[in-house]
């Protein structure tokens, strides 16, 4: 195809895009300032695991229509760049946007007149006409796009090849109507908006999700008080026309990654810098969910009567299935409060980069689920892995000194869990 498509920051969002639009039969050429990076994924090896990602890179540059690079310059013939660094965020969950404002002062330098920048990294709310005025400002003819990412981690290339619906937010027409080219490609329903109302459907998708979320464990908390079964309960408010079958109502230990938590704050950094500053909902939702760990962690110390000196089996330590990821996981951040209480900690999970850990951790990593069970007090299942759901839990449970189990997922299968000789103990029942 004539159309050649450009992407700078490749972690996680930058690999998919970059290997989408090379499956789509595009020329795409990929940029990073990390030389080892690029080094790496031009052998096939991208920066973090997810299903499908290296293969579709690999066949992308045996077409020859994938390429990487740390020369930002080879993007000047480029008729679109998306800009894809996962945006950083600080310990308390804002937007750190340094990276993406190195990458638009440098690659507004050599994009070719009436390229078009697309931003899919998350970008806080009027952050995306800041930038259209410093492109504009040096170069008339380019112009700016926003287009937020809706991918899943381990299922994202699927996810963004079949978005369902794609949000496009533009100042212009002509902008608009090139970009709308563009993404016909990948969706029949394109829905189009200002910049700043692009920007606000980001945030607002995940501030719901987030509400969602702790909505959801603060009710699950209640039926524990009250002798109630929160899968049942689920199931009855999803049977509300009004509510619908994919509500996002799952209990568990809370939210984490970053993501959801980047909006809140966004929002609540808005309202708070507001002369009217009614909004507190948003900010509200952040420290609720920033309580649960703790929550949990009171759940586990209630089960065992007292945490320290216990040995604790963690199974799953990524922020959820399907990642390698360590980045901002919620269940690292339970293991650190059993470690601060005197546990021993075992822990198993199939994928977790350590490497990404800037310190040695104190807990002790295992390569098998039989190892992070032995001798324990309690097994805590903390990621939904399937291995976990196919695993035959009888191989394990005459090697445990008490035989407690649990669920903060409420993945397994109850009955079939106390049927082993677990006693087995799950969110919400």
């Amino acid at each position: 195809m004539d159309t050649k498509i450009g992407v700078i920051g490749l972690w996680h969002l930058g690999c998919v895009i970059s290997s989408s639009w090379a499956k789509l039969g595009y020329e795409v050429v990929g940029f990073d300032y990390d030389e080892d990076r690029i080094s790496k994924l031009s052998n096939f090896i991208p920066p973090i695991f997810e299903p499908d990602l290296a293969e579709t890179i690999k066949q992308g540059i045996a077409d020859k229509l994938l390429h990487y690079t740390s020369n930002i310059s080879d993007l000047s013939d480029c008729d679109f760049v998306f800009l894809c660094y996962d945006t950083p965020v600080r310990d308390d969950d804002s937007s750190d946007t340094s990276i993406l404002d190195k990458s638009v002062d440098d690659v507004m330098k050599v994009m070719k007149d009436d390229a078009i920048l697309i931003i899919s990294s998350q970008s806080p709310v009027g952050y995306c006409n800041y930038l259209r005025k410093k492109i504009k400002d040096y170069n008339n003819t380019l112009d700016i796009a926003y287009s937020p990412e809706n991918l899943r981690l381990g299922e994202a290339i699927f996810c963004y090849l079949n978005p369902g619906r794609i949000i496009l937010g533009t100042a212009d027409l002509k902008t608009q109507g090139k970009c709308l080219t563009l993404f016909s490609k990948i969706s029949e329903t394109v829905l189009t908006m200002g910049l700043e109302s692009s920007e606000m459907v980001k945030h607002g998708i995940n501030s719901f999700l987030s509400m969602s979320i702790v909505f959801a464990n603060h009710l699950s908390d209640i039926c524990e008080i009250k002798g109630a079964r929160i899968e049942d309960v689920v199931r009855g408010i999803k049977s509300d026309i009004r509510i619908g079958p994919k509500a996002y109502l799952a209990p568990g230990i809370g939210f984490s990654g970053g993501t959801l938590g980047r909006d809140l704050k966004v929002l609540d950094s808005v309202n708070s810098s507001s002369s009217a500053g009614y909004a507190k909902l948003f900010g509200i939702i952040h420290d609720l969910n920033a309580e649960r760990p703790l929550a949990i962690v009171s759940k586990v110390e209630k089960v065992l009567q007292n945490i320290e000196d216990k040995c604790i089996g963690i199974l799953g330590l990524t922020y959820k299935p399907g990642t390698s990821t360590l980045r901002r996981s919620l269940p690292l951040e339970i293991v650190d409060l059993l470690l601060k209480k005197n546990a021993h900690v075992k822990v198993y999970d199939p994928k977790a980069d350590y490497s990404e850990l800037d310190y040695e951790p104190k807990f002790e990593i295992t390569n098998a689920i039989e190892e992070a069970t032995m001798d324990a007090d309690i097994i805590i299942l903390l990621t939904e892995w399937n291995e976990f759901k196919d695993y035959d839990w009888s191989r394990v449970i005459n090697s445990m000194r008490n035989k407690i189990f649990y669920d903060t997922k409420n993945f397994l299968n109850e009955k079939e869990m106390k049927a082993y000789g677990f006693i087995y103990h799950s969110i919400g029942k």
